[in-house]
This record gives C-alpha cells, sequence and structure tokens, in this order.
C-alpha cells in the first residue's frame, strides 16, 4: 500500500513504521482477503476488546470469508497510541478505538468521541446520523487518508478515582492524573497534571504512585481493570464524558479496493455493533457498580456541586478556545456540534431527563 504523510509533515510513529515493513500485506487470494486491525485495549478486554473480536467474526461470517481480519490488542503488532499511524502507514487495514487519543493531530477528533458537558450517547448518535456530524467526521478523517464509523458507546461514565476525597476545586491542582481529551484540557486548567495512559498502564501507574487519580470508563470496565484494589474513592459524574464513542476506522485506500457488496456489509456490521457494544455497557454497569460497593468496600461519592459547575466552566472555555483560535475545519465541527448540542438538549430536557425525575419519585411501583 501507499504510505501517506501526516498532516503538517509529522513523522510515522517507529513501532508502525518498522510494522509495515515487517509484516505482509494483506492476503488476497481467489477474491479473499485478509485485514489486520489494531486495537488500543488490552487483548480480549472485557466491552472494547472483546467487541473488536466480535466484529472481526462476524465480518468473516457475513463475508463468506471473503474479508477476515485478524485483530491484535495493545502492544501486539503495534503500542496502543500508535494505532492511528499504523493504519495511516499500512501497517494495518483497520484500527478499534476512540478518536479523542488522536487530538495530537487534530483537536477536532475529541467531538468524535466525546465532550465534557457535551453530547449524551442519543443526542451525539442523533448528530452523527442526521444533523451532518458524520459527514464533518469524514471530511476531517479524509485528510489523513482515513474513513471511521462509531462502533459502541460506553455511554455517561464515572468521574474517576481518587486517592483522596474531592471537596472544593482546590483538591484539584497539584493532582496527577490520568485523563485523556478534552476532560484532561478541562482538568488541567484547574491546576492538575494530566498524563495519558492506555488502559494496561493505568494499573501500574496507580500503584507506584505515578497518578493520583485516574478515570477509565465505568464501573463494567473498572471492575475488570482492578483499579479497586489501589484506590477507594469512586466519584460520579463523569462530566467530562457524557457518552464516549468507541470507532471503527478503516484505510480508505484498503477499503475502496473491497468490492461494494463488501464494503456495504462492512458498514452494515459497525451498526449492529454500536447497538451491540451500547447495550453491553447498559447492561453490565449497575452489577459491577453493586459489586465494587458491596464486596470491594468502595467509597462512592458525588463531585459537590460547586466542582461540577467549576468543571463546567472550565471545559466551556476550553471548548470556545477551540472555536475561536481553531483553524477552519475545527471550527467548523465546533460550530455544528454545540449547535445541535443546544437543539437536542431542549428535546431532552422535556423527554428523557424529564422522565428519568418523574421516575425517581417516591411511589411503589410493582413492588
Amino acid at each position: 500500500m501507499k504510505r501517506r504523510g501526516f498532516l503538517g509533515g509529522a513523522a510515522i510513529g517507529g513501532a508502525a513504521a518498522a510494522a509495515a515493513s515487517s509484516f505482509p500485506a494483506p492476503a488476497i487470494a481467489q477474491g479473499n482477503t485478509q485485514w489486520r486491525m489494531v486495537t488500543t485495549w488490552p487483548k480480549n478486554y472485557p466491552g472494547q476488546g472483546t467487541a473488536a473480536e466480535r466484529f472481526a467474526k462476524t465480518i468473516g461470517e457475513a463475508t463468506d470469508g471473503r474479508l477476515t481480519i485478524q485483530v491484535y490488542g495493545a502492544g501486539e503488532l503495534v503500542p496502543a497510541f500508535e494505532s492511528f499511524d499504523a493504519v495511516q502507514s499500512g501497517a494495518a487495514e483497520a484500527m478499534h478505538a476512540t478518536p479523542y487519543y488522536w487530538q495530537g493531530k487534530s483537536k477536532a477528533m475529541n467531538f468524535f468521541s466525546t465532550v465534557p458537558y457535551g453530547m449524551t450517547t442519543a443526542e451525539l448518535t442523533a448528530w452523527t446520523k442526521y444533523g451532518g456530524g458524520q459527514e464533518l467526521w469524514d471530511e476531517l478523517y479524509d485528510g489523513f487518508g482515513l474513513k471511521g464509523w462509531h462502533g459502541g458507546s460506553t455511554g455517561v461514565q464515572m468521574g474517576g478515582w481518587f486517592n483522596k476525597e474531592i471537596n472544593s476545586l482546590a483538591d484539584i491542582q497539584g493532582l496527577k492524573m490520568r485523563i485523556p481529551g478534552l476532560g484532561g484540557e478541562m482538568m488541567r486548567r484547574l491546576g492538575a497534571t494530566v498524563v495519558n495512559l492506555p488502559a494496561g498502564e493505568i494499573f501500574p501507574a496507580l500503584q507506584a504512585g505515578a497518578v493520583d487519580a485516574t478515570e477509565w470508563v465505568g464501573p463494567f470496565n473498572d471492575l475488570a481493570l482492578g483499579v479497586y484494589k489501589v484506590t477507594k474513592f469512586y466519584y460520579w459524574p463523569g462530566v467530562h464524558e457524557p457518552g464516549t464513542e468507541v470507532e471503527i476506522t478503516v484505510s480508505k485506500e484498503a477499503f475502496d479496493e473491497l468490492p461494494a457488496d463488501v464494503q456495504k456489509i462492512f458498514e452494515l456490521v459497525t451498526q449492529a455493533e454500536e447497538t451491540l457494544l451500547t447495550a453491553e455497557f447498559n447492561a453490565r454497569n449497575g452489577d459491577a457498580l453493586s459489586t465494587l460497593i458491596n464486596e470491594h468496600n468502595v467509597k462512592f461519592r458525588k463531585f459537590p456541586d460547586d466542582v461540577l459547575e467549576g468543571f463546567g466552566k472550565a471545559s466551556g472555555e476550553v471548548i470556545a478556545e477551540m472555536r475561536d483560535t481553531g483553524d477552519e475545519m475545527t471550527k467548523k465541527i465546533v460550530d455544528s456540534f454545540l449547535e445541535h448540542r443546544r437543539k437536542l438538549m431542549n428535546w431532552s430536557n422535556y423527554g428523557e431527563f424529564a422522565y428519568m425525575q418523574a421516575r425517581a419519585l417516591p411511589f411503589d411501583y410493582a413492588s
């Protein structure tokens, strides 16, 4: 495959470049094609890792073997955070990740993962599919020779794990926290020292004291990661990630070489996987939270209102700065996102939110 340079002339990651030269091109025999999919998750990690395997299995079955995909966990072919480079360079044809990991290439990528105080999963899906969001994402990724689809959402996340109580915004200052994306920019603005680590490096960093706090996802994923073994204060709500989307992203060049019917099958399977992974998180979070609290004695805390307001103010400043100082592509994406956030919030307040409030009223229900 042809190698493409990054926008702005940035270099290909070393491991990705090595992989491109060390691994054979995808096999093509009698109309059958084999792809490599790199991921940012540990191999078979519950949720995202198993979703990547399920997606690959479904593609193979749905195409009767005409397209098969070998899935590589983080570090098996390239390091987690070189997945984007690997697909762009030709070391892999696809990745299973989330776009905010690539904000070093464009801050606008955050808007296709999640944004602090942004849209819920349902709202983000509405924008992506009916508000022009997918077209903007296509335009952004086209500059890198890639094409992405959403492959499932973790839903609203938890606020994170802390080695001390958070009683005021002053407790954020000087905190060393693992938190990616614009959530990290929000915390940095409030005085935290922010680092980004892939899933496999979070536990040892906490255990060694390299970080004081981390956000990961929510109870289902957090229980699997085992962070409760080294820190006990578990905060909610996760306003920094109200509906984080997984991406299934491919090399456009490799995708365009597939037969038209295989391309269509690929797109339809991404849509099915989007529903399945989102449902899995919704199905498993409740039981996992009970396990964390009742069996592992996690100290479950809600952020104070003044802290939540401080998070909101800081994240609003970050997004306004992106809109006002970013390049034209970023401005276009931010403007569209904010426009649809306003529209969708108006309905959500009278729909989902109002219903949730009514359901929480103290009446007897089939007890």
